[in-house]
């Protein structure tokens, strides 16, 4: 079976539909010989910025020189992508070779795309053998695929009202979820949380006598910088590899796990770590400029949280441009009027696109929206071809592309394309 095949035929398991439970990966293991025990993991839940911090945490370590293994989802333009070794992605011959050995599994288990997704790499990391692996959830935590570990520490980034269909509509019910990852004489780490969500961190934790280390015990925050305490050194962080002051958050919520996980509080390994995490990890998706002139800008945020960080940082080049022009597509099951709500102030110009997904929400129904908030949205149905032709302009505009992972996704890959 050679990769294409073998795509297709995970591909194939209606990996957009949710099926939260640990029986079918537990079963699916086991025949496999549980891959995933006896490995070291820092396990990630959040509503927002676990890719981020699961790439600083991992440049961190990379350069403490840590042989760090890295899961992540979804992926942008390669499969691959998701299953990385200190940068390496896996290979086509693995995927390939892995999906023949459990074809006759899937067809016994049905197991969803993201339990084979997420066999492949515990299969892949127990023959490989990093230090420590980095693994980010899916969705939740309680009940999410990878949630069969003993990890050395679960990291919770945030929490925001999200999948509310499936985790819960309020943020207690949502808070639960994700602390599902939470194990019994563990430790927990936890970033910018507030209460009722603090308290309800501190209870599980109290009930399952693991200890609780929250971000903001250790840090003060200023205006664009953050002053991070361990031991008896002090870091100031004002800059990362990434763009935006919610990643200097997310670089201070990781060089705090690499403290006090493994004791690393050199600050020239772990600025290093903060400020190569693009060439580490290989990171993009998150106000990443493609173009500078002109100015080109993809960012994956796919709720209103999300886009309110992404406004604050857009807020401080936005009036640079005349004109300020937004290509949107958004999965049917976020809050998209939310989201759309507080787009609409910062563009002047916006463009409706939909995701080769069956949960995208359809050009028409965008449209729509903008309709009742009265705002005129034009439908776009080639955005890389609009991208394309949008370089070759002189004026002095912005554009800037967001609403969906899977949207930068299918654009890169386009732009891949034309670019061969």
């Amino acid at each position: 079976m050679d990769l294409q095949t073998s795509l297709q035929r995970i591909y194939s398991l209606h990996q957009f539909t949710i099926k939260l439970g640990l029986e079918r990966i537990t079963s699916l293991l086991e025949k496999i010989g549980n891959p995933h025990k006896g490995l070291k993991y820092i396990h990630i839940a959040g509503s927002n910025g676990k890719g981020s911090t699961a790439s600083f945490i991992a440049s961190i370590l990379m350069e403490a020189g840590y042989k760090v293994g890295l899961y992540t989802s979804p992926h942008f333009v390669r499969f691959n992508e998701r299953i990385r070794i200190n940068g390496q992605e896996i290979s086509d011959e693995y995927i390939a070779d892995f999906i023949s050995f459990v074809d006759n599994l899937i067809t016994e288990l049905n197991p969803t795309f993201f339990e084979i997704t997420t066999a492949l790499a515990f299969k892949y990391f127990s023959e490989k053998k990093p230090d420590v692996i980095i693994l980010e959830t899916g969705l939740g935590g309680r009940l999410d695929a990878t949630n069969v570990i003993e990890p050395l520490a679960s990291l919770i980034t945030s929490i925001s009202l999200e999948h509310t269909n499936i985790l819960g509509d309020t943020i207690e019910k949502i808070a639960y979820e994700k602390a599902g990852i939470i194990k019994p004489n563990s430790i927990l780490i936890s970033g910018i949380v507030k209460d009722p969500v603090r308290k309800i961190f501190d209870e599980i934790c109290s009930n399952l006598r693991t200890s609780h280390y929250n971000l903001e015990d250790d840090t003060m925050f200023f205006t664009d910088s953050i002053l991070l305490s361990f031991g008896n050194n002090k870091l100031n962080i004002y800059k990362t590899g990434l763009v935006g002051f919610h990643q200097v958050l997310n670089g201070g919520l990781a060089a705090y796990t690499a403290y006090k996980i493994f004791g690393i509080d050199d600050i020239k390994t772990i600025n290093d770590g903060l400020m190569r995490v693009v060439q580490n990890v290989h990171f993009e998706g998150r106000f990443e400029i493609i173009s500078e002139k002109p100015i080109i800008i993809l960012d994956s945020a796919h709720n209103p949280d999300g886009v309110k960080t992404f406004i604050k940082e857009f807020s401080q080049i936005s009036q640079r441009y005349n004109d300020r022009i937004l290509i949107f597509g958004v999965m049917k099951d976020k809050n998209y009027i939310e989201m759309l709500e507080c787009l609409f102030p910062h563009f002047n110009m916006i463009f409706a696109s939909e995701v080769r997904n069956e949960k995208t929400l359809k050009i028409k129904e965008i449209i729509k929206i903008g309709l009742q908030l009265g705002v005129s949205i034009q439908p776009l149905g080639n955005p890389a071809d609009f991208i394309r032709d949008f370089k070759k302009e002189s004026g002095n505009s912005c554009l800037a592309i967001l609403g969906s992972m899977y949207l930068i996704g299918e654009i890169k890959s386009e732009l891949a394309k034309q670019n061969t």
